[in-house]
């Protein structure tokens, strides 16, 4: 197949707002690369990272992000992940107020820290992820990551302990066997063993 032909093949392969690797475009060139330099030039695709592109997506506001569940089983090529932003503890009614600018992807491929499509994702690896992302869930990764939190960390757990009543307590231990480190899954232990022996007094 001649090389425009190619082209041209790829230009009706792609639809605005998905993702892309590199390895997917390659089964419909014989030399990806160019290609790959070209549709970029031409501004039909966007590179997001190594291995990673994006077909631009206009919008009245111009172009559109990439969407982070798209990116981000395409990056992982795995579709076990749950995406969540710290600030979002803040919702726990713990005190904390601290606000972040990356993303945490609870996952099972990929660790590190890695800058997709203009945002900063830090990828948690562990052996399963949840299918959603639950208040019991984020109590058990507030507690996973305490050392990392701003706030003074002995009255976050303090305030954890007085309102640990208000969530589903089986949810909250299913939560924690499965996604919560020891040290967190001990402190969890503790807190309910203190609210049962005020509760039989």
């Amino acid at each position: 197949m001649r090389s425009y032909e190619t082209l041209e093949k790829l230009r009706q392969h792609l639809k605005p707002g998905c993702v892309y690797r590199r390895a997917d475009l390659a089964e419909l060139s014989s030399n990806v690369d160019r290609h790959l330099a070209r549709l970029v030039a031409e501004g039909h695709l966007k590179k997001l990272s190594h291995g990673l592109y994006m077909a631009p997506k206009l919008t009245a506001f111009g172009e559109a992000p990439p969407e982070a569940d798209s990116l981000l089983r395409t990056f992982l090529k795995d579709d076990h992940f749950v995406v969540y932003s710290p600030n979002q503890f803040n919702l726990l009614g713990l005190g904390t107020t601290q606000l972040y600018n990356r993303l945490i992807v609870f996952n099972r491929k990929r660790v590190g820290e890695f800058t997709l499509g203009g945002r900063t994702y830090l990828f948690h690896r562990w052996r399963e992820a949840p299918k959603q992302v639950t208040p019991e869930f984020l109590v058990v990764e507030l507690l996973n990551r305490l050392n990392q939190l701003a706030e003074d960390r002995d009255k976050v757990v303090e305030r954890l302990g007085k309102k640990l009543s208000e969530f589903d307590r089986k949810r909250l231990l299913i939560s924690a066997s499965r996604f919560g480190t020891l040290s967190t899954q001990k402190r969890l232990n503790a807190l309910m063993r203190t609210i049962d022996v005020e509760s039989a007094r």
